[in-house]
Order: C-alpha cells, then structure tokens, then sequence
C-alpha cells in the first residue's frame, strides 16, 4: 500500500468520506472538463449514421491512425516489417499482425507517441480480467472522451447520466478493515455517487447496503456485475426493500439470463450490459432493445476465427480490437482474450451499429470468506506490483489460499509479504496465504487463464 492508502486506512470513516469527496472534485474536473460535452454532442450526432457513413468514418479514422503508429509509434515503427509499415499506409488494417498483450505488458512507454502536445499524460495501473497487469497511458482528453462515449452510448441509451446520484462496485479498497461492522460504502459529494465495498458482501451486511441507496437518494446503479448479482440474491433472501432505481449498467463480467432475472426482481429496474476492458480497446454498451452494440467511432472490432479470418455471423471466434480514440498510445488489431459471435439480426432500434450476440467466458469464480462473504474481481492484490508478471488465486479450503506468481527480476521477500497483507486485509487476519512462484500458469483453451480458482464444492460454501 502507499503512503495515502496508509493514511486512509487509520483516520475515521467521517474523515474518509471527506477524503473521497476531495478527491472526486479532482476527478470530476479530469473526466469531466473542458470538451467533455462537446463529445457527448458528437457521440449522440453519429449515433443515428447510414451504414455508409459508419464505413466512410471509420476508415478515416483508422488509416489516421495506422499512418502515426507506423511513423510516431516506437514498437510499431520496430517492429514492422518493410510491407507492413506500406500496408499502415495505406489504412489496410487486415495486413497487420496480431498484437498480444505481452508486449504492452513488457514496455507500455513503447506503444505512446514520441511527441505529446495534449499535455498531461495520466497513468493507470490494472491487473486486467486475467490477473495480468498492464500499464495504460493515456491524454487528458481522451480519458473525458472515453466519459462521453459512455454517457451517450451506455447512460443515456439506459434512462440514466453521470449527472445522477449513482451507485459503484469496483475494486476501490472502499473499507480497509476486513472485519468492520460497517458502514460498507464512502460517500464522493463532488459526484453523488456512493463507492460500495466489493469485498464485504454476505447476507448479513445486505441491509447496509441498501440503507446507503436510501439514505444518498441513488437513482442508478453501476459497476461489478457480479457483486449486483451476490446483493441482490441477498435483498431477495431477506425480503428487503430497495428504494426506486431507474438502471443498472453492469461492467467487467458477463450477465447470464439468471442473472439479469434475480437483479432485475432484486432491484425493480432494468440490466444493461456493458462491455470494455481497462485499455478501452473496444466499447459495446446495450440499447433499449436489450442488443449489444459496438461503437463503430470507438473501435475497429474483429473477430476471427485460428487462421485469422473473419468469423461469420453466429460463429464463435476470437475478439480483435482496434481503438480508435486512444491514439496517443495506440492498440492495433489487440488480442483481447475474449471469445465473442456476431449476430446476424439486425436490431429494431434502428441504429446501424454491428450487434455482438454473445461475449464468451467473461464470468469469474467467487472467492468465499471464512465468515461467509463472498467477493469478485480479487486479482486487485496483483495491481502496482511491479515484481508479478502474472498472478492467480486458487481458494483450496475456507480459510486457505495459495496465489500464483510469475515473477519478474527482482520478486523478493517483501513482495511475498505484500501479496500476504493485502490478501489478508480482504480476508481477515485468521486466513492461511501461501505464495508460490511458478514458471507459468496453465491457460484455458481460448489462450486465457483464470485469475480467481474457487475449488470448495458449491454444497461446502456457506449459504
């Protein structure tokens, strides 16, 4: 942990709230600011485009952008051959070869343009949804686009703005104390928005959850997909009462059908799916008809099948992304890791964006707490540790854990210790952590491998 996550963790909660709320003037400043509206005009605009204009937009866009990586662009620029680079050139994304994320992984610096003349570069740490993590560069003004693009195509599409008191699961490490009585969320003032904790859900502490719902007049709901689905089987165990919501827009993980039926009954609103990923590599965002759109302006997606050849419609294939407002650290024809289909139906709604039938194998297992909690997205322990390449968690009894490592050149001791006291911090004091160093960590069929392993029987986990 840092210095101000040190702080946070020891002052009182009154204290963290105004910590919170501080901070969120800062970011609503960032994401917010200057051109942020101006985007969310143009996203609107080009929503309702013939699918010739998609296609002539497009390929502006994306020749733009192949002609700066193959120019501007340190690992483009060595990494491409002779044909290649005149393929850029010529805008033919097709002729470039695959990028997988080892090499962002390796150099992030490498895929940033050797000139910035939009200022302030920002820096953002994440694991990924595979426990690998990976370094995202990006300009002030495209991290307020990327707001935008969800406010016009996700928000908006749902009844619902970033304007609106809401409600957000992530892996903010929200309440330190793993065995606190509560209260399990922070309050961000600048934003209205209540930060739940994602690491203290069991049925016991379901009721606070929704006290703070009542108590901050939320209105929407965002975030986790998973920890909405764990609450709101506990709202609908314990018959509790959830004040109006007008939408919950999930990320990060799948929503099957049995889901989207318990949230939907739990919460008396409507599911909309969102899918992305933490580089913004691809952004597909339900409509009002309940499809899953790509935002053609957002990205180039492909998806191919082992010979890198496009998938036909309700086929299974591999997702390629291509993102078309990052350009100051480019991601070309970016191997994502995800498995997706087509689908062949054009939607009702009307707009003539491309339609993802289903993205496969998004789901994550569930970490289960000696005290019953039940948490998501637990590769969190792997983000700002510069000695991990990889990491894994397999929970192998209630109270015992063995994390997986990859190291880099330098892993050591005090790594061990850290991975140690932050999944302790998660899980409470009484756990058994064992960390153990591997060469690699076994891939699943599709080339990912699984960041979080329950192995404790489903009729063994606590109800």
């Amino acid at each position: 942990m840092g210095k101000l996550d040190k702080l946070y963790a020891v002052i009182p909660v009154w204290a963290q709230n105004t910590s919170v709320s501080l901070y969120g003037y800062y970011w609503r400043w960032l994401r917010f600011g200057a051109g942020y509206q101006d985007c969310v005009r143009e996203y609107t605009e080009r929503e309702r485009f013939r699918p010739d204009q998609w296609q002539a937009w497009q390929q502006e866009r994306t020749a733009s952008l192949l002609r700066i990586a193959a120019e501007r662009v340190p690992y483009y620029r060595d990494t491409w051959n002779s044909q290649q680079k005149e393929a850029a050139r010529r805008g033919i994304l097709s002729e470039l070869p695959l990028l997988s994320k080892d090499p962002l992984r390796a150099d992030p610096n490498a895929f940033a343009r050797q000139e910035n003349r939009e200022g302030r570069i920002l820096k953002f740490h994440t694991s990924g949804s595979t426990g690998t993590p990976i370094t995202t560069l990006w300009t002030i003004p495209e991290l307020r686009n990327s707001m935008a693009l969800r406010e016009a195509r996700s928000a908006r599409w749902a009844g619902v703005s970033f304007s609106m008191p809401r409600a957000t699961f992530s892996g903010r490490m929200v309440e330190p104390n793993p065995e606190s009585s509560g209260p399990f969320h922070r309050f961000n003032s600048a934003e209205k928005q209540v930060y739940f904790s994602a690491f203290h859900l069991r049925k016991e502490t379901a009721p606070l959850y929704v006290e703070a719902l009542s108590r901050h007049d939320i209105q929407w709901l965002t975030g986790y997909a998973v920890s909405y689905y764990l609450l709101a089987r506990f709202i609908l165990e314990s018959h509790i009462s959830v004040p109006p919501l007008k939408a919950l827009i999930t990320t990060s993980e799948k929503v099957t059908q049995e889901m989207r039926v318990v949230m939907e009954q739990a919460y008396g609103c409507r599911v909309f799916e969102e899918y992305s990923t933490v580089e913004n590599a691809v952004f597909a965002s339900e409509c009002e008809q309940g499809r899953l759109h790509v935002s053609p302006d957002a990205c180039v997606l492909e998806i191919l099948r082992p010979d890198g050849a496009p998938c036909d419609p309700g086929e299974v294939g591999e997702v390629v992304a291509t993102c078309l407002f990052r350009t100051y650290q480019p991601l070309i024809r970016y191997r994502l890791g995800d498995m997706a289909v087509w689908d062949p139906e054009p939607c009702p709604c009307g707009r003539a964006m491309p339609v993802i039938k289903e993205v496969v194998g998004r789901i994550e297992d569930v970490v289960i707490g000696p005290d019953g909690r039940q948490m998501v997205r637990f590769h969190g322990i792997f983000v700002d540790q510069p000695h991990v390449r990889e990491g894994q968690i397999v929970q192998e009894r209630l109270n015992h854990f063995r994390v997986r490592v990859v190291p880099t050149n330098g892993f050591g001791p005090a790594d061990r210790i850290e991975i140690v006291q932050r999944m302790k911090q998660r899980l409470g004091p009484a756990v058994e952590i064992e960390v153990e160093v591997v060469e690699s960590i076994p891939r699943t069929p599709s080339g990912k491998f699984r960041a979080v392993i329950c192995q404790i029987p489903p009729e063994e986990r606590p109800q």
